[in-house]
């Protein structure tokens, strides 16, 4: 399952990249790309884990950044 969500108060590129490179480590993730000019998320999980993977990614992005919401 591919899903795209919109993230709010993402600061830096450079942090987008350390939270890319994170989810992509979660078990279960198969793709995710993070960008900080368009402030958007796309994450490519498989479908039956994908709400305990959204917990995960959530976690990580709060530790990398922790202004940054993501709108689910």
């Amino acid at each position: 399952m591919k899903k795209k969500f919109k993230l709010e108060d993402l600061d830096c590129a450079n942090c987008a990249a350390k939270m890319e490179t994170a989810i992509k480590k979660i078990e279960g993730v198969n793709d995710a790309s993070v960008s900080f000019l368009a402030q958007k998320m796309t994450i490519d999980a498989s479908d039956e884990k994908f709400d305990d993977i959204m917990k995960e990614v959530v976690a990580v992005c709060a530790k990398v950044e922790p202004d940054c919401k993501i709108l689910l």
